[in-house]
């Protein structure tokens, strides 16, 4: 305003305050609470208990199963069916397999070790001062709405949430976001919110698999005759409702063989980890480990691209499990190729998705 307009002004509101440059204008020092804007980036896995004693496990395997996402079925029966039958007995045997897998120097399972790690060595490979990156479970602790509340408490006004799953699944990623988005619910002032997509076809994502299969194999003083692509498997039902998970993973087990330049009867596709009595995705991991080995297969390695990280499903049911079933049935060698896990390659990959999603929010 120049000074013969201040004066002009002055002599027509004499009672009124002058206006200011940008009455829009806030910035922290009008209001203390308010940090300096930051990107947050939430790596979610699955989860975790916290312990392997009889009551974290029951705790655990509780919210795990509660999910409407994971166990589709009618409300008031399921609720009978696990409060009264499976969880008197299932944290029992639940608590062996991660007290044979349980990281004894951390007291955590390995699959919260692999995650913190991943999120420190992202950290790390962004090397961004408005990045931070920080990691939380669907299930157990540390909780996804405990690491929003962290991010946003840090100054993040924007947040990229990264569920850890290459292949989609209503199961997995979706849940992971809906726990997200009851965290959000709660917010007076929500942060803006993206999605990283399933990344089952990404190039980077593909080769890091297929070096690490090859990478374990010329470690190992034998070769392989078959190697298994095994993926977490679903109820049958939930692919003809819509899930587009099974899909997927043919896909990432189709781009593998042709990454190795190998057979499907080299590498061969199938699902684990099957409860109840319904029809789950086939075929089944431990039946054709079993159908194998009767077969004549003496040496057999197996890969779980479906994990980000390994944990109980990779390194109890299928280093030790599959293992004995293997040989219980006449195989002679068996391996598993560890998951990416928190390696170079795996670091690239997740730190390469993470720039590509982030564009337009950081330069």
């Amino acid at each position: 305003m120049r000074q013969g307009q201040s004066n002009d002004w002055k002599k027509k509101h004499k009672n009124t305050a002058p206006p200011r440059e940008n009455p829009m204008r806030y910035t922290p020092q009008d209001h203390p609470e308010i940090k300096a804007r930051k990107v947050g980036v939430l790596l979610i896995n699955l989860g975790t208990p916290d312990a392997t004693d009889y009551w974290s496990m029951r705790r655990y395997l509780k919210e795990f199963l509660s999910d409407a996402r994971v166990i589709e079925a009618n409300r008031f029966v399921w609720w009978f069916i696990l409060n009264v039958i499976i969880l008197t007995k299932r944290p029992f045997s639940s608590g062996e397999a991660y007290k044979s897998i349980w990281n004894k120097e951390k007291n955590e399972s390995p699959l919260k070790t692999i995650t913190r790690n991943q999120a420190e060595k992202i950290i790390k490979e962004l090397a961004h001062d408005d990045i931070i990156v920080d990691w939380g479970m669907r299930y157990g602790n540390p909780s996804t709405k405990s690491r929003i509340e962290a991010l946003q408490q840090q100054g993040c006004d924007r947040i990229l949430l990264f569920p850890l799953y290459p292949q989609y699944a209503a199961a997995t990623s979706a849940t992971a976001c809906d726990k997200a988005f009851d965290a959000l619910k709660e917010m007076r002032w929500q942060p803006s919110v993206r999605i990283v997509p399933p990344y089952f076809e990404n190039p980077d994502y593909i080769e890091a698999v297929a070096n690490s299969i090859q990478d374990h194999i010329a470690e190992l003083e034998w070769t392989p005759e078959v190697v298994i692509a095994s993926f977490h498997g679903l109820p049958q039902r939930y692919f003809e409702a819509g899930d587009p998970y099974h899909c997927q993973c043919a896909k990432t087990a189709r781009l593998l063989r042709e990454h190795l330049r190998w057979s499907e009867d080299k590498l061969r596709l199938t699902f684990q980890s099957r409860f109840g009595k319904e029809e789950w995705l086939q075929p089944y991991t431990d039946e054709t480990i079993e159908k194998l080995a009767k077969e004549g297969v003496k040496k057999l390695a197996v890969v779980c691209p479906g994990f980000a990280a390994d944990c109980v499903e990779t390194l109890e049911e299928i280093a030790i499990e599959a293992s004995d079933i293997f040989k219980e049935n006449g195989g002679e060698e068996f391996t598993l190729i560890p998951c990416l896990n928190d390696s170079l390659d795996s670091v690239r990959v997740l730190s390469a998705i993470i720039k590509s999603e982030l564009a337009g929010w950081v330069d």
